[in-house]
């Protein structure tokens, strides 16, 4: 593993090609929230995203933008050595929830690392090893997508398969099962979930709308699997209205049964 992560760490600050490439990418919103009850609130959000790619190897770095200085949200970098990928992220995104209300906040804990992954010729799977150690083997079989990682105290095994028009997802986390299933009825697209959360998207006269409905959440600690504690936050339902407009922009408006706030948003990406 410690050579591993050494020769990726060599062909990292290796010159760069003739063929290296530079990618810019980003995004930029302005949102008015009226918040109910409360004052109301006008939030902006800039980001950009740089990729630079030489040979096999990529570097990606993510910068939020609207403040007084760029800061930092990602930096994640890859590479391949014949069947081995090797990948690291290198940016700690140890940040706090913005849920405020009756919900609590959340921290994450330091999500730094390493992962070595082989791509084995065993039926198209594939090995990973992070330098946490724990083992992920993942495939796709007949249109199933599988992946177990074996971790301390608390194995995960996910699922997904599309199955006669329906889209499902399956997720066993330390002997926790949650699931949800998708499909498509009259141009309505319909999702359910095992925590009883409902949403559904659907077309009208050139707008699109999202109905979600997001069920009680209950406290819970941290766990080895979630790394992070999360408070109690009441059933609530959401309305979004969004179009996208010729000049490039997309206009929205939320509706939040939670506080009953209505919220516009102008955005683009490019």
């Amino acid at each position: 593993m410690k050579k591993l992560i050494a020769l990726f760490a060599v062909s990292a600050v290796a010159p760069m090609a003739a063929n290296a490439a530079i990618a810019l990418s980003g995004a930029a919103s302005v949102s008015y929230d009226d918040n109910g009850a409360t004052a109301s609130v006008t939030k902006y959000d800039a980001d950009l995203t740089i990729s630079g790619t030489a040979g096999g190897t990529t570097l990606t770095a993510s910068y939020d933008m609207e403040g007084a200085s760029l800061a930092t949200t990602a930096v994640d970098m890859s590479t391949t050595i014949g069947p081995i990928t090797v990948a690291a992220d290198m940016f700690d995104e140890d940040s706090a929830s913005t849920e405020t209300n009756t919900g609590g906040q959340q921290y994450d804990s330091v999500d730094t690392g390493v992962t070595v992954s082989l791509a084995a010729p065993i039926g198209d799977a594939t090995i990973g090893l992070d330098n946490s150690g724990d083992v992920t083997v993942s495939g796709t079989w007949s249109g199933v997508t599988i992946s177990h990682t074996i971790q301390d105290g608390s194995d995960l095994t996910t699922g997904s398969a599309s199955i006669a028009g329906m889209d499902i997802t399956l997720s066993n986390d330390a002997g926790s099962t949650t699931w949800t299933i998708g499909t498509t009825v009259a141009g309505t697209a319909v999702t359910v979930g095992s925590d009883k959360s409902v949403s559904a998207t659907f077309g009208v006269t050139g707008n699109t709308v999202v109905v979600k409905h997001v069920a009680e959440r209950a406290s819970a600690a941290s766990t080895t699997s979630t790394k992070y504690s999360t408070g109690q936050k009441d059933a609530y339902t959401t309305i979004a209205v969004s179009r996208d407009l010729t000049s490039g922009a997309a206009l929205a408006a939320t509706y939040n049964t939670f506080d009953s706030s209505l919220t516009l948003k102008a955005s683009v990406a490019f």
